[in-house]
C-alpha cells in the first residue's frame, strides 16, 4: 500500500482518471491519503478523513511513507481558520491555501504556516459563527472551499472546523446522529435533510435560530426553514422538500 499527501491548495478528486471526469469531492492542502491503485498519470485514493474515493492527477500530490501516514493519523488536526492565507516554502515561495486547510503538515512539507489556526472540538454553539464564514460562497458540484462548495462539503467542513468528523455525502451524513420528530426539538447546529421526488436525500443544511437554515444553493445562502422545507423569499416558494433531522452533537 502506498500513500500520498496533498501539497497544492485545492486538488480535485475525480470521479473517474480523466480530466473530463466529474469532480466529486476536492482535496485541501494538507490531507492525506491511501493510494489504492497507481496508473501513469492518476491515482484512485482513499481520503484518511472521510474514506471517500476518487481519482487524483499524479502531478497533484507527493508519496509520503507508512510511517508517515500513521504519524498524521494519530496527529490532532490544525486547520487554518481565515478564508485565505498562505504557507511558505524554504525557497521563500508562497502557497495559497483556503479555509479548513490541515496546516499540521506543513512542517513535514517544508513549509512554514504563520496564521491564524484552530484546533480541538469547540461548543456547538460556535458551528454558526463558522458556517457564517461561507456565506455567499458559490455553489460548486465536489467544492469543499469558500471558493466553491456543495451542500454536503459545506456541513462537513463546518463541522470540521470545529472538531467534528461528517461523511463527505448529504445520504451519507444522514445515517449519522439522531433523529428528531419535530423542527420545535432542533437546536442551532443540528443537520436538516432533503430528498427528491424519488425519495433520495440529495441536499442538507445547518439549522439556525428562530426556524431559519443556513445551506449552499446556488450559494451559501440563509432561509427560512418549515415543516414542509426550505422557503425561499426570493422565489416565494419551497425549494427543497424536508425529509429529516438529524442531531450530531
Amino acid at each position: 500500500m502506498d500513500y500520498g499527501i496533498s501539497n497544492l491548495s485545492i486538488v480535485p478528486l475525480r470521479a473517474e482518471a480523466s480530466d473530463a471526469s466529474e469532480m466529486v469531492t476536492q482535496v485541501l492542502y494538507g490531507e492525506h491519503f491511501k493510494i489504492l491503485e497507481t496508473r501513469k498519470k492518476w491515482s484512485r485514493i482513499r481520503l484518511a478523513f472521510d474514506k471517500y474515493e476518487g481519482w487524483i492527477d499524479n502531478k497533484q500530490y507527493v508519496t509520503i511513507s507508512e510511517e508517515n501516514y500513521s504519524a498524521f493519523e494519530a496527529k490532532e488536526l490544525e486547520l487554518s481558520s481565515d478564508l485565505v492565507d498562505f504557507v511558505t516554502a524554504q525557497d521563500n515561495q508562497l502557497f495559497s491555501i483556503c479555509l479548513g486547510s490541515n496546516i499540521s503538515s506543513a512542517a513535514f512539507l517544508k513549509q512554514h504556516f504563520e496564521g491564524k489556526s484552530i484546533y480541538g472540538t469547540l461548543p456547538k454553539e460556535h458551528l454558526i459563527e463558522t458556517a457564517l464564514l461561507y456565506l455567499n460562497s458559490p455553489y460548486l458540484w465536489g467544492g469543499k472551499s469558500p471558493f466553491g462548495i456543495d451542500c454536503s462539503g459545506f456541513t462537513q467542513m463546518v463541522y470540521k472546523l470545529n472538531g467534528y468528523k461528517l461523511l463527505r455525502d448529504a445520504s451519507q451524513q444522514a445515517t449519522q446522529g439522531e433523529a428528531l420528530s419535530f423542527i420545535e426539538e432542533s437546536e442551532p447546529g443540528d443537520l436538516a435533510f432533503f430528498d427528491n421526488d424519488e425519495g433520495k436525500i440529495t441536499h442538507v443544511g445547518i439549522i439556525m435560530a428562530d426556524n431559519y437554515i443556513i445551506h449552499a444553493h446556488g450559494k451559501v445562502r440563509i432561509d427560512r426553514l418549515d415543516h414542509s422545507g426550505i422557503f425561499n423569499y426570493e422565489l416565494r416558494n419551497h425549494t427543497h422538500k424536508l425529509r429529516v433531522i438529524k442531531r450530531i452533537i
